[in-house]
C-alpha cells in the first residue's frame, strides 16, 4: 500500500537531526504524489523564541497542499486573524486552507471558494486533541477523495465530518482515549 497524504507539523523543525529528516521526508512525499497536509501545531515554549519559531513554522509553509491553522496561530505568524492576514499566508500552491476556531468551527479558503462551517454544539469536558481528531476526520475524507477542495459543497461535507471528530473529542478526558471511531462519527451527525 503506498501512501496518498503525508501530514506533519512545525514540531519537527526544532532542533537536528528531526528538521532535516522531516524536510528530506516531505521532498520523498512530494515526489511521490503524496498530499503534504501541514498543521503547525504551535508550542512556543519548545522553541528558543517566538522569531524562531515564526521563521520556523514558515519555512516550510509554501511546500503543503492543505493547511490546518488555528485562529491562534494564524494571529500569532500574522499579527491578525482578518481576510488580509489570510491572503498574506495563501500560496500558489496551496489547494485547502482550513482555519479552526474551537467550538465556533472553522473556516475554509480555496482558490475558487471560501466559508465557514459551524461546529457541533457540545459540553466540552477536555479539548486536548480535538485539533488532531479534527484533522483525522478531514483527511480521512481526503483520502477517499483528494479533489473534494474543488467542490464547495463536497468540502463542506468533509468538514461538517471533521467539527464531529473534534466535538466527539472534547465530549471524553485524555487525547487518545477520545477519538471516535468514523462509525461513532456518523451515528453523531445523524
Amino acid at each position: 500500500m503506498q501512501a496518498s497524504i503525508f501530514h506533519y507539523g512545525s514540531i519537527g523543525l526544532i532542533e537536528e537531526p528531526c528538521r532535516s529528516t522531516l524536510l528530506a521526508a516531505t521532498e520523498i512525499a512530494k515526489q511521490s504524489g503524496c498530499i503534504l497536509s501541514y498543521d503547525p501545531n504551535l508550542r512556543v515554549p519548545l522553541w528558543p523564541s517566538e522569531d524562531v519559531a515564526r521563521e520556523g513554522i514558515m519555512s516550510i509553509w509554501n511546500k503543503a497542499d492543505v493547511i490546518k491553522v488555528s485562529e491562534d496561530e494564524i494571529t500569532f505568524l500574522t499579527g491578525n486573524d482578518d481576510d488580509a492576514a489570510i491572503e498574506k499566508l495563501y500560496h500558489a500552491n496551496l489547494k485547502l486552507l482550513i482555519v479552526t476556531e474551537g467550538a465556533g468551527g472553522c473556516r475554509y479558503y480555496t482558490k475558487e471558494s471560501k466559508g465557514r462551517v459551524d461546529s457541533h454544539k457540545v459540553d466540552a469536558v477536555d479539548t486536548t486533541g480535538a485539533g488532531d481528531a479534527f484533522v483525522a476526520g478531514l483527511l480521512n475524507s481526503l483520502a477517499s477523495d483528494p479533489t473534494l477542495y474543488k467542490e464547495e459543497e463536497k468540502l463542506r461535507e468533509a468538514l461538517v465530518f471533521a467539527n464531529g471528530c473534534g466535538a466527539l473529542t472534547v465530549m471524553e478526558k485524555g487525547a487518545i482515549p477520545s477519538l471516535p471511531t468514523k462509525e461513532k462519527v456518523l451515528k453523531f451527525l445523524k
